[in-house]
């Protein structure tokens, strides 16, 4: 037994749809959706994990990674089992597939709303991040947490495959101040061949959120071989920037894992060049991860290239904020982002 998942409706077939994500997943009678974690019982969408924390932390805010958000805070960042993508090459498949690879077992340690927002003020953080693995198949468990850390003077920040539907969407927005979501590749056969996606739903999704005026910054993970083109990178940093040029791009490199323990890692010139063709194509901020160079994690000024945000060491570890109620201290330009 779980939660209702409120957010899904019963149809005329007497099927239940879940509208939580573009899967859309159609079920009856005791059928799990493709996350594993919910499921209809008695003619309802259940959320089997509400309140089941399967992964928490307290970590810096560049971590998640958000560099436009509170920089150098601590954010406390939670978990649960399942996930609506299957990523091949996923750095959290211990909880992301353990439902749907344990013949839909789930597990966790209890943390309803109310603890979760306790804890992250008692450990003095700013922001609450729903994490580690897809938010939206705990789209209801999420929702309440991040309602109520709204109402204790707290930010919430969804890191996310970006899957969600308009409706969830329209639900978030008013309690989800920043979204880092993951834009994996920018062609149909990646998605569908190693995460068991689309790409479509996912450009939907970002520019809904832009338009919610939800603060987002987009993450790319590049894989040798599969994601890494030119062609490719200029067309995700094309699509961001006819977005909005401000929206900051993580570039970040692939490590053997999951099911692709055989692909080779990203070489550092992979990013290099994913960091030059993002600014070539207009990005105003492009950082660089698993890279030790603190020259592509900085934040500089656009109009005038002051270091506004200085970052260096293990990430969120050496911070030094220069701005001044969101302005460069030399030219006194505005820098996008959430600062208070």
């Amino acid at each position: 037994m779980g939660a209702t998942a409120w957010l899904s409706k019963k149809l005329p077939s007497g099927k239940i749809l879940c509208e939580a994500c573009a899967q859309a997943c159609k079920l009856d009678e005791g059928e799990y959706g493709i996350c594993g974690v919910r499921k209809v019982e008695n003619g309802e969408l259940k959320l089997l994990v509400y309140g089941k924390a399967a992964a928490v932390n307290v970590d810096p805010v560049e971590k998640k990674p958000m560099f436009h958000f509170l920089p150098d805070t601590k954010v406390f960042s939670f978990g649960t089992v399942g996930c609506n993508l299957s990523c091949s090459f996923c750095q959290n498949f211990d909880i992301s597939q353990y439902p749907q690879e344990h013949d839909h077992k789930i597990f966790g340690h209890d943390l309803p709303p109310e603890m979760a927002v306790k804890l992250a003020l008692e450990h003095d953080c700013k922001s609450i991040a729903y994490t580690y693995n897809e938010p939206i198949v705990w789209f209801e468990y999420s929702y309440d947490t991040a309602k109520l850390a709204h109402e204790n003077g707290l930010k919430n920040i969804y890191v996310t495959s970006g899957y969600e539907t308009r409706k969830a969407m329209d639900y978030l927005a008013p309690v989800i101040d920043g979204m880092n979501i993951d834009l994996k590749a920018f062609t149909d056969r990646f998605y569908k061949e190693l995460c068991g996606a689309r790409l479509k739903p996912v450009l939907d999704a970002i520019e809904y959120a832009y338009k919610k005026d939800i603060w987002i910054e987009i993450t790319t993970l590049f894989i040798p071989g599969q994601n890494d083109s030119e062609e490719e990178m200029r067309q995700i940093a094309n699509f961001i920037a006819s977005i909005d040029t401000a929206i900051p791009w993580h570039v970040s490199g692939f490590y053997p894992t999951y099911k692709m323990l055989d692909t080779k890692p990203t070489p550092p010139e992979t990013l290099l060049k994913a960091y030059e063709i993002g600014k070539s194509e207009g990005l105003k901020f492009v950082y660089v991860g698993n890279f030790n160079a603190p020259e592509y994690e900085t934040t500089y000024c656009p109009s005038c290239g002051y270091a506004v945000i200085e970052r260096s060491g293990h990430i969120g570890s050496h911070v030094k904020n220069h701005l001044e109620d969101g302005r460069c201290p030399k030219c006194n330009t505005f820098i996008p982002g959430v600062w208070s």
